[in-house]
């Protein structure tokens, strides 16, 4: 678009448009024979849902190998299109949160804002005392060093064990990476809850739900306390603690925020 507008391709009320000009609700841009109109969204809320993604679907519009595709699932736009907050792999399961708001959806996914992300994590293999204090220490990647804030063990049967796991960061397979780096393969994997947001109980694989105005204003609050980590305390913002939604909060030590939206 910087280049349409450097060579005078884009008008703006009629009047060449400038690199860096604002528009508002009401202007008329014109891109040689194509005319838009601004709109004001203001007063309009964005649209979230929670998706249950199972096993064997790509978080993306194109395959090359033609393999199923979240987008698919999700509920048809008129306008616009659904944003994807961070990614699941092929072979993880559990929540993904999609959006209409590009500011939002960048908000959440930035990695300076540390947004949290939990798992249930299942492993072939026991951990040791020592291996636990490792995960939360901290384990050396080949992208740099990653940590789980909070690691629990919660159960299971024969080989296999489950544990939960937080941590503040999205990188390519990082969970699963983690546990490979100190001789323990993951066998299942499945986010239950992004920030605020946890997978609505009772919602079957491959299925969606809308967030109504309520728990949609309570996300859209608590993405504004967001601070980064790096800044001052004098800087900071204080956070929300009261309840809204319909679920109980779970909160590790490490951040204060309002119970969880869904």
């Amino acid at each position: 678009m910087e280049e349409l507008i450097r060579a005078g391709k884009v008008k703006v009320n009629g009047a060449l448009a400038q690199v860096g000009m604002r528009v508002q609700p009401g202007d008329v841009i014109r891109v040689g024979r194509r005319q838009v109109t601004v709109r004001d969204n203001s007063g309009q809320q964005p649209r979230i849902i929670a998706y249950h993604k199972p096993e064997g679907e790509i978080v993306s519009h194109d395959d090359p190998q033609g393999r199923p595709s979240v987008f698919a699932k999700l509920p048809p736009m008129r306008r616009g299109k659904w944003l994807a907050v961070g990614r699941l792999d092929y072979n993880t399961s559990g929540l993904l949160i999609f959006t209409t708001s590009g500011e939002l959806c960048n908000r959440l996914m930035h990695p300076r804002y540390e947004v949290e992300r939990e798992y249930a994590v299942r492993i072939i293999g026991k951990l040791s005392e020592e291996q636990f204090k490792q995960l939360k220490k901290g384990v050396r990647l080949e992208d740099g060093m990653a940590r789980f804030d909070l690691l629990e063990e919660r159960g299971g049967r024969g080989l296999n064990h489950w544990y939960r796991v937080v941590l503040r960061e999205g990188r390519n397979r990082i969970v699963r990476r983690m546990f490979d780096a100190i001789g323990f393969r993951v066998s299942r994997l499945m986010r239950v809850r992004f920030g605020i947001v946890s997978l609505p109980f009772g919602l079957r694989r491959g299925a969606w739900r809308e967030l109504d105005e309520t728990q949609t204003a309570t996300i859209l609050q608590w993405s504004t306390t967001l601070v980064n980590p790096a800044q001052p305390p004098a800087a900071r913002k204080d956070r929300p603690s009261s309840s809204a939604g319909r679920a109980r909060a779970r909160t590790p030590d490490r951040q204060r925020r309002p119970s969880r939206a869904m």
